[in-house]
């Protein structure tokens, strides 16, 4: 499996491309924005792209989602929760709003998702958003704004909750064994680095 991310957008969103070597199959995580340079990666590799995931609603995680989906028809995956409700766009000083593909695949907790040979597990990780997700698969966790090196997500935007980012932050370090962790924003990390450094691991009920 080869992990490739991709800086995009002003907010210098990470966007990761998940594929299986053999295959070329691959999901697109948070296309945030800069959609020609995703897809131009996607052509110049000759990625098979059979599912993008949204990690959570924000408008840097998601800007290019029309333009990859259309080129792509991949079916897109994401929370219900964060559809619907102002979930701080206001905050930018935009006026943007999530609006994903008619048969886009809302998902939950335990689901797992097949994009060709690749599976992922899905953990509900909110509090950033309501609709916060953590994608699994093999020993790669992919955060979102949920957890951070060093830091984890605000919790101070409209729908945003301190108390369930707690909650996901305990479930990201419990659970058993160790993970590299692949976040929305800046470098990535391991799950046994963030539970021994990380102060918001060590105790997520000071939120």
């Amino acid at each position: 499996m080869h992990i490739k991310a991709l800086e995009v957008g002003y907010l210098q969103t990470n966007c990761y491309f998940v594929t299986d070597e053999a295959t070329l199959d691959t999901a697109v995580i948070d296309p945030g924005a800069d959609s020609n340079a995703i897809l131009e990666y996607i052509e110049q590799h000759k990625l098979q792209v059979k599912a993008i995931l949204l990690t959570h609603g924000h408008f840097d995680h998601c800007m290019g989602l029309e333009e990859v989906y259309e080129a792509t028809k991949a079916p897109v995956y994401m929370s219900h929760k964060d559809l619907g409700q102002q979930i701080s766009s206001d905050f930018f000083g935009s006026d943007w709003e999530l609006d994903p593909p008619d048969d886009t695949v809302f998902v939950s907790e335990g689901d797992e998702i097949e994009a060709g040979a690749l599976r992922f597990t899905v953990l509900e990780t909110p509090g950033h958003t309501p609709g916060g997700l953590t994608f699994m698969i093999e020993d790669c966790l992919f955060t979102g704004d949920t957890l951070f090196r060093l830091s984890c997500g605000r919790y101070d935007f409209p729908g945003s909750s301190a108390l369930e980012l707690g909650h996901s932050l305990e479930k990201l370090r419990d659970l058993e064994g160790d993970y590299e962790v692949f976040p929305g924003h800046e470098s990535f990390t391991t799950l046994d680095f963030e539970r021994r450094f990380n102060p918001y691991m060590l105790n997520p009920w000071a939120l």
